[in-house]
């Protein structure tokens, strides 16, 4: 593995953890929104992620092809897709609310602020990881020209 390699996972796994965040941001604002475009309250939104090539580096590549090596990619992860969590939210009486039923019963989102805030940390930390991986591929990129000097 090269050093541009360990640098383009690293990335891939920036930007999916970016992504996991935008979504984990989306759910916090909507936490209270009881009504959304398409009707009904907000529903909880999460990632799904798989892992993907990365590109390689032509020399890499020759080097396989040229080994007789058929597929050996280097795999990052991306986001598959972002679903909506089906489970209901609370159902709670509030006749005064502009959205309750005739009733007087308002259906919330399903979004536990809670667990959304220890995604959070849990996203914000996996994307601290893969920056001190940056980091390190960096240093060894540093000291591999003060080898070369």
């Amino acid at each position: 593995m090269e050093m541009s390699d360990s640098l383009a996972i690293s990335v891939s796994g920036l930007d999916a953890q970016r992504r996991r965040l935008n979504v984990i941001a989306s759910n916090l604002a909507n936490a209270q929104s009881t009504k959304t475009p398409t009707g009904g309250p907000y529903k909880r939104r999460d990632v799904v992620f798989r892992s993907t090539a990365v590109p390689s580096s032509f020399q890499r590549a020759f080097r396989q092809i040229a080994a007789g090596a058929t597929s050996h990619a280097l795999e990052g992860v991306s986001v598959a897709r972002v679903v909506e969590d089906s489970k209901p939210g609370q159902l709670i009486y509030d006749p005064h609310h502009p959205d309750a039923n005739l009733k007087g019963f308002v259906r919330l989102p399903n979004v536990n602020v809670m667990e959304e805030m220890v995604n959070m940390i849990g996203a914000s930390r996996a994307y601290e990881a893969n920056v001190q991986a940056i980091n390190a591929t960096r240093a060894m990129w540093n000291k591999a020209l003060e080898i070369g000097r």
